[in-house]
């Protein structure tokens, strides 16, 4: 058969079909619904719709274009099935579960009626795991020290989750996140890394890794705590912070750290306390705590911190800079400066060295324009701003410089062709240069010329320069020149005219005369005195004994006392009443104060009332014949006087007694006459010369 006619036979019979399909089923077979793409999670059931008008042929789905099969069951499917209504062309292909292989895409077609859906994504959704932190779920990290967590997640989830840092339910930001696909697969673990310079604070905080993605809206979360070794947290306290100087105040350093505390040091000002240790430090506080506070360090295995605190302490003014001493030129300003501290701050006021008034107040004190009144010392004074702290001074001098002002001293006149000396006194600023004497016919500055000689040294007491011109011999024109004392120095010349005054000598030899005189006339009396004190110690050693010259009989009467006692001055003794005897006034002892009043000792006269011998003579006792032959005899007047004298006799003219008598001082009455003594003549009646001297010392009175 030829090509042509055998085409018409086969186009035939397919006409012939189709006619009769159509007019079976009265319209075209079409998809009344068609599957869409799909996202279900792995694990769930998927369901792909699809619905078929106007065909009852047969019905299959294919996945990537893999025919799935005809039958209802799918058999060799096992997780995959169609259901629907056959009738109503309902044709539902059903996974469960769903897993990773079963992505893909999927068709519905009606094979007998040559139709095919659309394809239909299946996408597969897989959850993320549950992410790891690295170091969890306890994390050391070192308090002010830079440092990163890492959180991952493994796994083939789908879509690649998320991963977010969480604190308190607050996301965290300065997080990194990276992925890494695993080698033919299209996801693969994921990290992301928090960086973070964590504080003491963070120290037990947790913080929160989840794993979020589409597939687990709700994300998974891991959680991780901090422990944090930090350096010691300080706080440093004092009690009681305001304080008086000299009081005592107490530190606290108190600390937390992560190792524990290691150790505690303490400094004031930036030096160590020397001898504090531990938390707690006990102190006088002084006026240096103001500007240098006291700090505490406190260290462990990670570090160390300090904390430092300065005190309000109450003190009065303390000098920080005296004021220095200026120097300046007449017409110059001065000026000067102090610096007090204290608390509260004291005030300062300037004043003059023995003034009272207040110059200026402040640290600076301004002079415009001085003079050389105005040199002299200035004194700062602070005065505390708390009554009873005490106040405090500094003080300065201002030297102005002028010319030399020069003074003459006093000088003391001299005699005519004898030495003198002039003196002038020169106060200068700055120091002379030269001092010079200068008189009619010469000058000096210094050394010697002539009968002059000039000399200059400082003064002994205060400023200034003393110069002196030593003239070595007078003349008569010298007392009545000028000599001139002068000075210079760069500011200029001041000078003074010094005179020589004269001294007469006859004023001075009259002086002399009459000092000479008065020594000689005392002396005279002072010899007179010796020599009456010495007459009358000799008549007081005879014990009253009357020698009577010419007598040679002799006989003698001694007490014990003279007999066992010194062998001196042997003799006879005259024992007198002393009531009785008495002289006539010519050739008797006078009665006198020996003592010139001094005393005022009652004299004692001495009266001897010799009798009558029968026949009108003198009665004379017998001499006695004691002592070398020659010598002048000694009458004892005992038995006529019928007296026993005592052992010690007193001295009857001297006026004072070695042993008082109880009657010594008794009423004297004269006797009307006296007989005349027998006596050789031309012999005195009763001469010292006639008594020894003498032996015991002279008892001493005031004259």
């Amino acid at each position: 058969m030829a090509p042509g006619g055998r085409a018409l036979g086969m186009l035939v019979p397919a006409l012939l079909l189709l006619f009769c399909f159509r007019g079976r089923a009265g319209s075209p077979p079409h998809f009344l619904q068609q599957p869409e793409d799909l996202v279900v999670l792995m694990g769930s059931e998927a369901r792909l719709p699809c619905a078929l008008g106007a065909y009852r042929g047969l019905v299959q789905w294919t996945k990537d274009g893999l025919a799935l099969g005809g039958e209802r069951d799918l058999p060799g499917w096992s997780r995959y099935w169609i259901s629907g209504n056959v009738a109503s062309g309902q044709h539902d292909l059903h996974i469960r579960p769903v897993e990773l292989e079963d992505e893909a895409s999927y068709e519905c077609q009606a094979t007998q009626a040559g139709l095919r859906s659309r394809p239909a994504q299946l996408h597969v959704l897989v959850p993320p795991e549950a992410p790891q932190v690295l170091g969890g779920p306890s994390v050391s990290l070192v308090a002010g020290v830079p440092a990163n967590l890492t959180c991952r997640s493994r796994g083939d989830a789908r879509p690649t989750p998320e991963l977010l840092w969480f604190r308190d339910g607050v996301r965290l930001d300065g997080t990194t996140f990276h992925q890494t696909l695993l080698k033919g697969r299209t996801s693969g673990s994921v990290e992301s890394t928090l960086f973070l310079t964590p504080s003491s604070q963070d120290d037990g905080a947790t913080l929160v890794c989840r794993a979020w993605s589409q597939a687990l809206p709700t994300g998974r979360d891991t959680a991780v705590t901090l422990s944090l070794q930090y350096p010691p947290v300080v706080t440093l306290s004092a009690e009681p912070q305001t304080v008086q100087e000299g009081e005592k105040v107490t530190f606290l350093c108190q600390a937390t750290a992560q190792p524990p505390v290691t150790g505690y040091r303490w400094a004031k000002g930036g030096s160590p306390v020397l001898g504090a240790r531990g938390p707690r430090l006990e102190i006088a506080a002084d006026a240096s705590f103001l500007t240098e506070p006291v700090s505490c360090e406190v260290s462990n295995a990670v570090g160390s911190a300090n904390r430092s605190t300065a005190l309000d302490v109450l003190f009065g003014p303390v000098l920080e800079a005296k004021p220095e001493p200026m120097s300046v030129d007449v017409g110059e300003d001065a000026s000067f400066s102090c610096a007090w501290r204290g608390n509260p701050l004291p005030r300062v006021t300037w004043t003059r060295r023995g003034g009272a008034q207040v110059l200026a107040f402040g640290p600076t004190l301004r002079l415009p324009s001085v003079g050389p009144e105005d040199a002299g010392d200035y004194v700062c004074r602070a005065e505390p701003g708390l009554p009873g702290r005490g106040d405090g001074a500094a003080e300065a001098r201002l030297t102005v410089n002028a010319p030399p002002v020069v003074t003459a001293l006093h000088s003391a006149p001299a005699f005519l062709r004898g030495p003198a000396r002039l003196q002038c006194l020169v106060f200068a600023s700055p120091a002379p240069e030269t001092v010079v004497w200068s008189w009619d016919d010469g000058f000096l500055e210094a050394g010697a010329r002539g009968r002059f000689l000039v000399e200059t040294f400082p003064a002994a007491e205060g400023p200034g320069l003393i110069s002196v011109l030593h003239i070595s011999g007078t003349e008569e024109s010298d007392f009545s020149k000028g000599f001139n004392c002068s000075a210079r120095n760069r500011l200029g010349e001041g000078g003074t005219r010094v005179s020589l005054g004269r001294r007469d000598l006859l004023p001075t030899v009259r002086i002399v005369a009459g000092v000479a005189s008065a020594a000689v006339t005392l002396l005279m009396v002072i010899t007179g005195v010796a020599l009456c004190c010495w007459r009358h110690a000799s008549f007081s050693k005879q014990k009253h004994l009357v020698q009577v010259p010419g007598s040679s009989d002799s006989s003698s009467s001694r007490c014990p006392e003279e007999e066992t006692g010194s062998s001196e001055d042997p003799g006879p003794i005259m024992h007198a009443d002393h009531s009785g005897l008495a002289l006539d006034e010519e050739g008797a002892l006078e009665s006198k104060d020996p003592t010139n009043g001094y005393y005022k000792v009652r004299g004692v006269s001495v009266s001897l009332s010799l009798g009558d011998a029968p026949g009108g003579g003198l009665f004379l006792p017998p001499t006695s014949p004691l002592g070398p032959p020659g010598t002048p005899t000694f009458y004892d007047f005992n038995p006529h006087l019928d007296t026993m004298p005592p052992c010690r006799l007193y001295r009857a003219r001297a006026g004072y007694l070695t042993t008082p008598h109880p009657r010594a001082f008794t009423s004297y009455i004269k006797p009307t006459s006296f007989g005349s003594p027998d006596l050789a003549s031309g012999t005195p009646h009763f001469p010292y010369a006639a008594f020894p001297t003498p032996s015991h010392p002279r008892l001493q009175t005031h004259v």
